[in-house]
């Protein structure tokens, strides 16, 4: 999930779909035989159910079987990406639904060990991918590969680093091997979620610095983007799931919230222990304007969490958080208190949320007329990191009362 956050416009695909779907979908689809092994299903299902640990062992496992082939390493290179990811709480869609990702101070405690591991295998796939590049420069395949491993590794350095240059770098290396896929072959459909969502990314940028990157040949179209994200979400063989949630983040960015909100619970569906498949659906029913719907159905993922082993890996400050959005919605800022401050002292809350909910409850108490609380609230925000966005904002409200926006 979510390896599309940082990165041959094929308009035809969107025509064809609309046009005649039962043609579309009864063509071929051409990818890597190793994908289409019941064991690499297997291990998948386990890191959209978010069982990390099962998953990397299982693709260590088919690495092993498949010495020197970069498909294998980047099996491996997904799950434990992910895994670490979701150990930063990263993987909270509320933190990329607007520009404050780009433009806001955000702190992120890297492992090292995590760190230098996603390198080494990025480096073994994109390594292994080239050597057989180099015996038939027209292996689909091997293109692929490397096409997969840049962009997971312009995923680990737009979100956990925010080297914003360099993922722009590793997304760029990754839409080229991945056009030259399908200008190869049309029908390899798992190449079309990396084109699909640089062109989305590139085209949904600001006018002015698009103008910008234009210069260097930087392109891109939301259209089109969206039009190879649908195909790859419909067809595609490793990159279906992949496809589909970036396609729920961009409709919400766009205010689509219903459309999104029908891809989240048909992953649910597929998915019922994957917990932030659950948590998605809440989110947009929140964003949608659905207060008590969103209010239940966060609480009924809270109730899920705590039922033994029915969620691997749950964050369950995230739950919180949005629970505490909801009811906030509602003006039951009381309730959103609660929420928010049992968010804020989870055990797996990052620095940077635990800071989110501080500063909402203190809004909270704010527009419940107690600023001797929120001031509270607000220097706990101060002692989590001062010089931050949260930060900034609490010594202004220390100041001055949050009156709303």
């Amino acid at each position: 999930m979510l390896r599309f956050l940082p990165l041959v416009p094929l308009v035809p695909v969107l025509c064809t779909l609309l046009a005649a779907p039962d043609a579309v979908h009864a063509q071929t689809v051409d990818t890597d035989p190793l994908n289409r092994q019941p064991g690499v299903r297997e291990a998948f299902d386990r890191v959209y159910s978010m069982n990390y640990d099962d998953a990397i062992a299982r693709f260590e496992k088919i690495q092993r079987e498949h010495p020197g082939d970069p498909m294998a390493t980047d099996f491996v290179l997904d799950a434990v990406l992910f895994r670490e990811l979701n150990r930063l709480d990263l993987l909270d869609t509320t933190f990329y639904a607007n520009d404050g990702f780009l433009t806001g101070k955000h702190t992120v405690a890297e492992d090292p060990k995590a760190r230098d591991r996603i390198r080494a295998l990025g480096d073994q796939a994109i390594n292994e991918a080239s050597a057989q590049l180099k015996v038939n420069p027209s292996d689909v395949n091997a293109l692929f590969a490397r096409g997969w491993a840049k962009s997971l590794e312009a995923t680990y350095s737009g979100m956990a680093e925010r080297a914003f240059g360099t993922g722009l770098k590793q997304a760029l290396g990754a839409r080229t091997d991945c056009e030259r896929v399908l200008q190869l072959d049309p029908n390899y459909v798992d190449a079309k979620l990396v084109v699909g969502v640089y062109e989305y990314v590139v085209g949904a940028l600001p006018f002015a610095f698009k103008l910008l990157i234009g210069f260097m040949g930087i392109h891109g179209s939301k259209t089109q983007g969206m039009a190879l994200l649908r195909d790859a979400a419909a067809r595609g063989v490793v990159t279906s799931v992949e496809a589909r949630t970036a396609m729920m983040l961009f409709l919400r960015r766009e205010a689509k919230y219903g459309e999104a909100a029908a891809i989240a619970r048909q992953l649910a569906g597929e998915y019922p222990h994957g917990y932030l498949f659950q948590l998605e659906e809440a989110n947009l029913e929140k964003d949608g304007g659905e207060g008590m719907v969103a209010v239940n159905s966060y609480e009924h993922v809270i109730d899920l969490a705590k039922r033994p082993g029915y969620f691997d890996s749950a964050h369950l400050e995230l739950a919180y958080f949005g629970l505490g959005e909801a009811l906030r919605g509602q003006t039951l800022y009381a309730r959103a208190v609660s929420a928010y401050e049992t968010g804020a002292y989870q055990p797996t809350t990052s620095q940077e949320l635990r800071r989110r909910c501080l500063l909402k409850a203190g809004e909270s108490y704010d527009l419940m007329h107690d600023h001797a609380k929120a001031v509270q609230e607000y220097r706990a925000v101060l002692n989590n990191g001062a010089d931050t966005v949260q930060g900034d904002l609490a010594q202004r409200y220390i100041r001055s009362a949050y009156a709303g926006h």
